[in-house]
């Protein structure tokens, strides 16, 4: 693998944990009052998560304009029209893998549709709204470029698509620490890098993904929560009978 790549991995781990040492230095400067309030917490782990994703993103960003683009086989790319369409395309693609992962956790594995990940984010998002641009944006960017540009391109190249999508989508699983919906993230994975592979255009698995994160907050909203949940339901009543 490219040493820049490593760079790239390195950059995204420190993103990652680098809260630890900011509440430490925080604390130790008497910026950090404890104990804190729950709203109070939440908006330094919020202002924090911004800032480091930030300057995470640009770092990898400098880093991987002097990478050589990968071949992923040598064929060519598609054009930016087919890639936006690829990209719309993507999205009600990976809806329909959710819903198909999420129907088989619950009759195969007894597992519930709520997520303890994204319960978690949204908590934090209620007290510091300015979350939305990690979970939105610059999150699926960060996570496609390392998940799907590196560690599936870089085994795709050397093996075959299964073998690649399998090991980065189960990274990619591990990486949100949600083990119950193991599976799911696992099945998002590889409907990722099958976006990636088709159209050898990174920015067709970052769209989709940008529009999944999307739609995560706006299912928030009342109105388009009951709308959703009403189809979801009618989907797990047809999919489910072929489970019973």
């Amino acid at each position: 693998m490219k040493k820049q790549y490593w760079y790239i991995i390195l950059t995204y781990i420190l993103v990652q944990v680098s809260a630890i040492p900011y509440v430490l230095i925080m604390k130790w400067l008497g910026f950090i009052q404890t104990p804190m309030t729950q709203a109070e917490l939440a908006k330094l782990s919020g202002t924090w998560t911004i800032i480091s994703f930030c300057i995470g993103l640009i770092i990898i960003l400098l880093i991987l304009r002097t990478v050589p683009k990968a071949s992923l086989r040598n064929e060519a790319s598609v054009s930016i029209g087919s890639a936006i369409a690829w990209i719309i395309g993507g999205f009600f693609l990976s809806l329909f893998t959710q819903s198909i992962a999420g129907v088989i956790e619950q009759y195969a594995f007894g597992i519930g549709r709520e997520s303890e990940n994204t319960q978690n984010i949204l908590s934090i998002m209620d007290a510091f709204p300015f979350l939305v641009i990690i979970i939105s944006l610059i999150g699926p960017i960060l996570e496609e470029i390392i998940f799907r540009k590196i560690i599936f391109s870089v085994i795709y190249e050397r093996t075959n698509f299964f073998i690649g999508a399998l090991v980065s989508s189960v990274f990619f699983a591990a990486a949100h620490s949600d083990f119950p919906h193991f599976f799911l993230y696992t099945a998002m994975g590889f409907t990722f890098a099958f976006l990636y592979a088709k159209t050898k255009r990174i920015i067709v698995p970052i769209g989709a993904h940008m529009l999944m994160n999307s739609l995560v907050i706006l299912v928030q909203i009342e109105p388009v929560r009951k709308m959703i949940e009403e189809q979801s339901q009618t989907m797990q009543m047809i999919i489910g009978g072929f489970f019973s």
